[in-house]
């Protein structure tokens, strides 16, 4: 197991450890922040948590809760830590447990380690894209034993659609008018198009393992957003492609939104 991917796991579990203390209390702090999202003390303590790992490494970090570095600065990184260290704090703030915390290593770019832990049900994916390998682990507390949790993993991969039935992760509730074209496009190839409906880095998971077949996002994100889950797509065969270049979606951009992206 890559040791980068080791550091990765353990500073994320116990990044999610940190984040269920604050979701069991009354008051998590919540600030509004300048794009009008919520900021939670969760986000803060977790960053800290999983900074403090990631610190120890030779490469430097793009965190949603870090002073973002002028390009100028970021341009000649070969390799970076991308990290969102509470991912859906809309989803925390209303207790519905949709929530990660992600973590990926890029070079060049490009997603080479990915991991995302789920804190409510302690589920924990890692990827190794050049390994080719997403294992899922479920753990019993917001610890890891690194040196068993290949052994307590397994293997996860994506489902193929049928020309009965496709299921499409989106919003049950609020999608938007190109999300909807693209959903009524699918009728036409398939008899039912079925909407599943998660928050956060979760939606990528829902395609990984196979428990749906296509994620359009033609909404914004950011790189912190979905450099884990493509990471998680990639190592199971999954491509995330931008509908700007129509290649996949790349990292430590100028610009750290994201395109419009399509994962299948």
């Amino acid at each position: 197991m890559n040791n980068n991917l080791k550091i990765a796991v353990r500073a994320a579990v116990h990044g999610g450890d940190e984040i269920m203390k604050i979701y069991q209390k009354d008051d998590f702090g919540i600030e509004i922040k300048e794009d009008n999202s919520p900021l939670t003390l969760a986000d803060k303590n977790c960053n800290e948590i999983i900074n403090s790992y990631l610190e120890k490494t030779e490469f430097p970090i793009i965190s949603e809760e870090n002073k973002q570095l002028d390009y100028s600065e970021r341009k000649d990184w070969e390799t970076c830590w991308i990290v969102d260290p509470l991912d859906g704090t809309k989803e925390f703030v209303k207790r519905n447990g949709e929530f990660t915390v992600n973590i990926a290593l890029v070079k060049n770019g490009k997603p080479i380690l990915g991991v995302i832990y789920v804190p409510v049900t302690k589920e924990l994916y890692f990827a190794d894209v050049l390994q080719k390998r997403t294992l899922k682990s479920v753990l019993n507390f917001h610890k890891v034993d690194i040196e068993n949790l290949l052994s307590d993993s397994f293997e996860i991969k994506p489902s193929t659609s049928t020309k009965k039935l496709i299921k499409v992760v989106g919003s049950r509730s609020h999608m938007n008018e190109d999300t909807q074209n693209f959903v009524n496009s699918l009728k036409n190839d398939f008899d039912e198009v079925e909407i599943v409906s998660k928050g956060s880095s979760l939606k990528f998971c829902l395609v990984a393992e196979g428990k749906a077949n296509v994620y359009p996002r033609f909404a914004p994100t950011m790189e912190w957003d979905t450099a884990a889950g493509q990471a998680i797509c990639e190592a199971v065969g999954l491509n995330v492609i931008s509908k700007e270049t129509n290649k996949p979606l790349m990292y430590n951009k100028e610009n750290l939104l994201n395109p419009w992206f399509k994962v299948e």
